[in-house]
């Protein structure tokens, strides 16, 4: 069984290092090539800290994977004898269902560890945590309230950590929204993002990440709700170097105009409960209706990263053919699995 498994990998391996078959599949990467990438071992805690090669580079095993499992039917577990610690300060459906199918489907086990379970930082430090768990299992995926939690466990760790979720940064969900949207574009260079809602951590990670794929990236914000500002100077940098065009507004329809996607988020996150009723007033006019869409493009398609409520997008966009928001949710399991794959597996194309 061992030397079956082994051979898979290699065999797995050496296909994620050619990009044969990629355009069949309507995946193109925007380039013949990737340089050189090397993921194992790192963790994944913000995009800002990829470059384009790598993101494009799992982008494209995450559609490898999904293509080879779902399509295919090929057995592929990779993961045997590993195992991932999830731990949720943040209660999710899709982080969780995706994290542990994915998981398994690999061959590996995962352990869901809720508050209940541990307290970061409280009974036990986040050191003593971080150096507990590199002797139990094998990566560590964590959700959790604050980013400097996150910034913790990795200065003490000796094992990859994924950030899951933090108050900064969302960029599993990114991975997913990018694959797909290349799925259904075909490609992602010259396509225009609309981000119109709340500045959170799913906006930041859009931010850190467009640009180095080509992606033109228009953002409106009530105002007080702005992205953080180093991100916004980080995002115009990148613009700039990857010559790509940001914009930001507090008008929504500014921002949607000439767009191809169309993207919202919750106005309400966990924790923020208390504010609902001022947040709500306050996003008046940030609702996206057909009558917003029609200043985007023609093509023009929509994604919310769930759950959604109807004051952020209206029944008839949510549910409509241009609503990718299920193929979004779908995607998370084939980017995470693949996020853990190549840190835990692999050291890219050479």
């Amino acid at each position: 069984m061992t030397t079956k498994i082994l051979a898979m990998k290699n065999s797995v391996f050496y296909g994620l290092k050619t990009l044969q078959n990629i355009h069949a599949r309507n995946f193109s990467i925007g380039a013949l090539a990737l340089g050189p990438v090397n993921l194992k071992g790192r963790s994944f805690l913000t995009l800002k800290d990829f470059s384009s090669d790598e993101i494009k580079h799992l982008l494209w095993v995450s559609g490898d994977l999904k293509h080879r499992i779902k399509h295919e039917k090929q057995y592929l577990p990779l993961l045997q004898g590993k195992s991932i610690a999830m731990i949720f300060e943040k209660r999710s459906t899709r982080t969780r269902i995706s994290t542990e199918t994915g998981f398994s489907l690999l061959g590996g086990h995962p352990f869901f560890l809720t508050s209940q379970d541990i307290h970061l930082g409280v009974n036990e430090s986040s050191t003593d945590t971080a150096r507990v768990l590199s002797g139990l299992s094998d990566i560590v995926l964590a959700r959790v309230y604050s980013h400097t939690t996150l910034e913790e466990l990795v200065k003490d760790a000796s094992i990859p950590i994924i950030n899951g979720l933090s108050d900064l940064y969302h960029p599993i969900q990114i991975l997913a929204d990018f694959l797909t949207l290349q799925e259904h574009y075909g490609s992602l260079s010259g396509l225009t993002v609309s981000w119109i809602g709340d500045g959170n951590n799913v906006l930041h990670s859009f931010m850190m990440t467009a640009a180095k794929l080509g992606v033109h990236l228009r953002v409106a914000t009530p105002k007080g709700y702005d992205p953080d500002s180093s991100i916004i100077q980080e995002a115009q940098r990148l613009s700039k170097q990857h010559g790509t065009q940001f914009l930001l507004t507090s008008d929504p329809v500014e921002a949607a105009r000439g767009s191809n996607v169309l993207v919202t988020d919750t106005w309400v996150s966990m924790g923020q409960e208390e504010e609902k009723k001022q947040r709500i007033k306050d996003f008046l006019g940030y609702q996206i209706t057909m009558q917003t869409g029609s200043v985007a493009k023609p093509d023009w398609t929509f994604l919310h990263c769930l759950p959604r409520k109807q004051e952020e997008v209206d029944d008839q966009v949510f549910y409509s053919p241009r609503s990718l928001v299920f193929p979004e949710a779908e995607n998370r399991k084939w980017t995470i699995m693949v996020i853990i794959m190549v840190e835990l597996l692999t050291e890219g194309p050479h």
